[in-house]
């Protein structure tokens, strides 16, 4: 087969349920484009029959090509076998889920040619409950707040990316992977593309809390310094409060033979400075244990198999 043009990596994880309609919207996209294209399927350790799905469409239409994920790594690093094993000269990034339609490639794929690197996709009428909207909102606010390298608001990993953007992502072998931060860190010509983010075709959220929050702490700790200066600037304000309290009982109690009493402020004193301390060895902790799993340098993946142009490789 021919060295395609565009390629889509697409990642999945139990999602047996809307494959059908993921093949056929795919399928409808492909021949409306007038360049060579290959998606490039990514299989997360599946427990359904997404990964027998997958397997069965690669081998008749060598389109498709097929990573089979040894376990389950995680919606980062599967996204990121799939830019290490592409080979497009224009890749574009999706979730199987079709919440962001594949047919927005054709606004991508507009700005690109006008020279643009980078396109990412900037949500519109999210259709999350409220209560997750304003969590994402506050998310993003935190972090262009306090991030070296702002993300745009609402944008996600979807979207488009050139050749040499890849090849910039892919020497970032970091364990704890945000892509989205890779992509605004690397630089290059970067727009945005407002679409409207659709409800999930079928099936259920993949996105836990617990994996959303992960995301986020990775998100807050891997491209900022700010929690650390953070710790600084507040222990410097606690001893500098400590010291104007310990002069002030000084002077009562040699001038005014009067010294403070009081054991709820001694109480919420120690509890105060105690829970700061706590909070602290927290947040250096968070760096130090993503600097314990980089030190390592564990593959971020293990591929079980794969099938290229119609043909499985073990």
């Amino acid at each position: 087969m021919d060295t395609p043009e565009v390629s889509f990596i697409i990642p999945a994880y139990n999602e047996s349920e809307v494959f059908p309609e993921l093949v056929d919207r795919m399928n409808t996209l492909i021949d409306r484009i007038d360049k060579k294209s290959e998606v490039i399927l990514i299989d997360d350790g599946s427990n359904d029959n997404t990964a027998f799905l997958m397997e069965e469409l690669a081998l008749k239409d060598p389109r498709y090509q097929c990573l089979f994920l040894s376990r389950n790594f995680g919606h980062q690093k599967a996204l990121s076998a799939g830019l290490d094993f592409a080979r497009g000269e224009y890749i574009m990034l999706l979730d199987a889920d079709l919440q962001d339609p594949p047919e927005v490639y054709f606004n991508f794929i507009e700005k690109v040619e006008e020279g643009y690197d980078v396109v990412y996709g900037v949500r519109q009428n999210r259709k999350e409950g409220w209560i997750k909207r304003g969590f994402y909102n506050a998310f993003y606010t935190l972090l262009n707040k306090i991030s070296n390298y702002p993300i745009p608001r609402d944008s996600g990993d979807f979207g488009m990316i050139t050749r040499k953007v890849v090849e910039a992502i892919n020497r970032n072998r970091e364990e704890s992977r945000f892509l989205r931060g890779l992509r605004s860190w690397v630089g290059f010509r970067q727009v945005g593309v407002t679409y409207e983010r659709m409800e999930r075709a079928a099936g259920v959220p993949k996105y836990t809390v617990k994996k959303l929050l992960k995301l986020a702490l990775d998100g807050i700790f891997n491209f900022t310094t700010i929690p650390i200066k953070l710790l600084t600037i507040s222990g410097s304000i606690c001893i500098f409060s400590s010291l104007v309290y310990f002069v002030i009982t000084v002077i009562r109690k040699y001038l005014y033979h009067d010294v403070p009493t009081g054991f709820t402020a001694i109480l919420f004193t120690v509890i105060l400075f105690g829970g700061f301390q706590l909070l602290s060895l927290g947040i250096i902790g968070e760096y130090i244990q993503r600097i314990f799993f980089q030190v390592k340098q564990r593959p971020l993946y293990f591929i079980r198999k794969k099938i290229v142009n119609g043909e499985e490789i073990l």
